[in-house]
């Protein structure tokens, strides 16, 4: 999950969105999928623009090209409309789920707005999922409080000239290489995760020191006055040697690692197993 919320579901269909010009924008891929329930909403969608044009109806029109996260975990442009937009190409497509999936549309739209009104809703939401995930409200806290924080960093990059994606991966890898001794890749395989959010599967521990090598950064940034890419790496890499030496003497003074395997998808199997050995012993315990 990102601060945005960028993937919704409908009726156990994933539809991916992004924020832009101040509206939510939907993948027509996706949405295609869900109405029909095609095995290519692709060949779907470009044979349906096909058809309404031969009519005089140029549905790309009602279109705007964006990108959004692929299967393939990178990003890449697709066809996409706003809330308005979407209600129209809808009309050309037949599905009995139409009208539930236009009522559906108008909510997670609607949701977003008042999100932007008031910001503490969508914290709330956040944290309702969260916690029906299983997560412990001291762990979803401090999960709340990293994301913020990860904000704060990100903005911070943005007034300080550093302005593409790749780039704020590239720093944040530096301030994880220096904490954790791990880039967020490398800790995904040590953590056997493959699409899944890194910070989601990470314990108390790994999110306060995750959040110390970001804090620190933002933090000597702005000291420092950097500007660029190359300056900002510098302040990256010092801000997250600051939490490394932290959890290093942490560490020397517990006998205990910090970075574990444990993840969140092995923590909720053991919580199944538990469950099932429980109800077992209640089975056979005499009434």
């Amino acid at each position: 999950m990102d601060k945005n919320y960028a993937l919704v579901v409908f009726e156990d269909k994933k539809i991916r969105r992004t924020w832009f010009n101040d509206e939510w924008h939907f993948s027509i891929i996706d949405v295609v999928g869900a109405l029909t329930n095609s095995e290519n909403p692709r060949n779907y969608w470009n044979m349906l623009k096909a058809r309404e044009a031969e009519q005089g109806i140029e549905l790309y029109t009602f279109c705007v090209r964006l990108k959004l996260l692929a299967e393939d975990g990178k990003q890449r442009e697709t066809d996409c409309a706003n809330t308005k937009n979407m209600f129209r190409i809808i009309q050309s497509i037949p599905s009995p789920k139409a009208e539930p999936f236009k009522q559906w549309l108008a909510q997670v739209g609607y949701d977003r707005v008042q999100e932007i009104e008031n910001p503490e809703l969508a914290q709330k939401r956040m944290k309702e999922l969260y916690r029906a995930k299983g997560y412990s409200d001291e762990w979803i806290e401090k999960r709340v409080r990293g994301i913020a924080i990860r904000d704060e960093l990100t903005d911070e990059w943005k007034k300080r000239d550093v302005g593409t994606e790749k780039e704020y991966a590239i720093l944040t890898a530096e301030i994880s290489k220096a904490t954790f001794g791990m880039t967020p890749s490398e800790y995904k395989k040590f953590k056997g995760l493959e699409k899944e959010n890194l910070r989601d599967h990470m314990d108390d521990l790994e999110l306060i020191f995750g959040m110390l090598g970001e804090a620190s950064t933002t933090k000597i940034a702005r000291g420092k006055d950097a500007q660029g890419f190359s300056e900002n790496k510098d302040a990256a890499q010092k801000g997250g040697t600051i939490a490394g030496d932290a959890r290093e003497k942490l560490e020397l003074a517990s006998n205990e690692k910090v970075s574990t395997t444990e993840n969140y998808l092995l923590e909720t199997e053991q919580q199944k197993r538990n469950r099932l050995k429980h109800e077992t012993k209640e089975q056979s315990d005499p009434q």
